[in-house]
């Protein structure tokens, strides 16, 4: 069997993401032909409001008007792009409005996923390249978003899956908005609503019963680079680092005590991560404790490829 090319794209609370790759089902390879993200901030006030920001679905349209310029260079086939989207555009009153404008660039219906089906993608994503490899199953994979995160556990097919709202973007709204340096209140208090969460997604999902914790999206790649020491984002390095408890412990304290200024220049950091980036290594943080997990293994394979691989005959 020849390989398949695909477009696969991913509309989420803080970034939209395009992969158009070429795949071949019979091997399980996966070979990049463009792969990219671009800040869109969709999530933008969703929260709060309940709607999509208008300047939010400008951003979101101008990056579908580039990829799917981009999808026509490499000759996809209509009946080979997916898009989805995600925990913003799930929550927003004015959801047509996006899909109408995503329609009519793109040629394609945005899916507005469920979590759970967005938990079973991400888990396709992670842990396809996994299976039969040193690390072992069960698999518990959390995909670490703006609005959500997703949680799944599983060895080679989902055993279970849950999605809950807590996200690097939704808590720094709540929690951290208009302050450069959130104080121990705002933190134990942002601390709480992910302990929560995390009690809910317990009640789904076994949290402590795998032998692998997978890691996915870019707040926990984003950290894998700050522990790597990084001069620059470098996603080969990054895809598969494994980070201990300790090590993101303190890259969370360092980013809750740094600046504005102090976390722009770090050399991983995506402009577009700055003011959200500390809520997200909490996250990351409660998640590793709550788990027991001694480490996470980052994976730079996520959603996106999980999309990909569901286009494939």
């Amino acid at each position: 069997m020849t390989a398949t090319r695909v477009a696969a794209i991913d509309c989420g609370t803080n970034s939209i993401r395009l992969l158009i790759a070429d795949l071949d089902p019979a091997t399980g390879a996966i070979t990049d032909l463009d792969r990219r993200m671009i800040i869109n901030r969709l999530g933008q006030g969703v929260d709060r409001t309940g709607r999509l920001h208008p300047d939010a679905l400008e951003r979101t349209f101008a990056a579908c008007r580039e990829y799917a310029a981009l999808i026509a260079e490499h000759r996809v086939a209509p009946d080979r792009i997916r898009m989805a989207a995600t925990s913003a555009s799930r929550d927003a009153e004015n959801a047509e409005e996006f899909t109408k404008g995503v329609r009519d660039i793109l040629g394609v219906e945005p899916e507005v996923v469920s979590g759970e089906e967005e938990a079973h993608l991400s888990f396709v994503g992670a842990t396809r390249e996994l299976a039969g490899g040193s690390l072992p199953g069960p698999y518990l994979v959390f995909d670490l978003g703006g609005g959500s995160t997703e949680f799944v556990l599983g060895t080679e097919d989902v055993g279970a899956a849950r999605s809950v709202d807590i996200g690097c973007v939704r808590l720094t709204e709540r929690h951290f908005a208009g302050t450069e340096l959130p104080s121990a209140e705002q933190v134990e208090a942002a601390k709480t609503d992910v302990l929560a969460a995390l009690d809910l997604a317990a009640e789904t999902v076994p949290l402590t019963e795998a032998a692998t914790l997978v890691g996915l999206a870019g707040t926990v790649t984003t950290v894998a680079g700050i522990v790597l020491d990084l001069p620059e984002y470098r996603s080969e390095l990054i895809h598969h680092s494994r980070l201990t408890v300790e090590q993101v412990r303190e890259v969370t304290e360092r980013l809750l005590r740094s600046t504005h200024e102090e976390r722009a220049a770090i050399p991983v950091m995506h402009p577009g991560r700055v003011d959200v980036i500390g809520a997200g290594a909490l996250v990351l943080l409660e998640i590793m404790e709550r788990t027991g997990a001694a480490e996470v293994v980052v994976s730079e394979h996520d959603i996106l490829d999980g999309i990909a691989w569901s286009i494939a005959p």
